[in-house]
């Protein structure tokens, strides 16, 4: 019985469509059990689906390229996901037109703090260079993140971990902290949320309003934009 039931998972393992399914499944059931829990931030649907998928891997021991043959048509809709965000943002236009100056010191703070924080109390513990690299881009979305570091010689790999954890993290406690210091403009929260946890926190800011995930989507553009101007002038100070 076991014989018949591994052969059948290697033939269904082959179909890329299996990977696809499983994936949507996993982020299904995630948001299930995050709505069954009232919304509660520290159950991110991203993070359950994570969880769940790793598991399914490592239980039937299918290598990450396998995995991703069928994943990747969920890969291929975050750039039509990113460009749809401008919508929200061309309805708040005005909004963002008389903060423009406000808008960009706070990213401008916001991407130098990522970057230092990150990369001092890791080289602090001791962390190697390529590690270092690694971390550096982790709160710019994903695919810019993965190019920068494998431009300076990190492990995009590790860069993409380090990515999600951080939206994750992000996502789940920034409106926590948010609430603790006291801002309450959507505005500065969306802002906050986009540069600090790319495209994962802005799914949780739109879940609180579309002003907030309008200057959250504009945030996470911009500090990708940002960090790819900044991190190589840094890095060439420092290295």
């Amino acid at each position: 019985m076991e014989t018949d039931l591994y052969q059948v998972w290697v033939y269904l393992s082959a179909s890329p469509l299996l990977a696809l399914t499983l994936t949507l499944a996993a982020y299904q059931l995630g948001f299930w059990i995050y709505r069954r829990a009232g919304f509660n931030p520290l159950l991110n649907p991203v993070l359950i689906a994570v969880v769940a998928l790793v598991s399914v891997l490592v239980a039937t021991g299918t290598d990450y390229a396998t995995y991703f043959e069928g994943a990747q048509f969920v890969h291929f809709m975050l750039g039509p996901a990113t460009v749809s965000l401008a919508l929200p943002l061309y309805r708040q236009f005005q909004r963002v037109r008389q903060s423009a100056l406000a808008i960009a010191v706070s990213l401008l703070a916001g991407s130098l703090t990522a970057v230092v924080s990150a990369v001092s109390i890791a080289w602090a513990l001791g962390a190697s260079e390529k590690t270092l690299i690694s971390l550096a881009p982790k709160s710019v979305t994903a695919p810019v993140a993965m190019g920068i570091s494998e431009q300076f010689g990190g492990l995009p790999s590790l860069t993409a971990v380090l990515v999600i954890l951080t939206g994750i993290v992000g996502a789940a406690l920034g409106p926590m902290v948010l609430n603790l210091i006291g801002v309450k403009d959507m505005a500065a929260r969306g802002l906050a949320m986009g540069t600090a946890s790319h495209g994962i926190g802005t799914a949780r800011a739109f879940q609180v309003s579309e002003l907030a995930g309008a200057f959250s989507g504009l945030a996470m553009g911009l500090n990708a934009l940002a960090t790819a101007i900044l991190l190589p002038i840094l890095w060439g100070w420092v290295f």
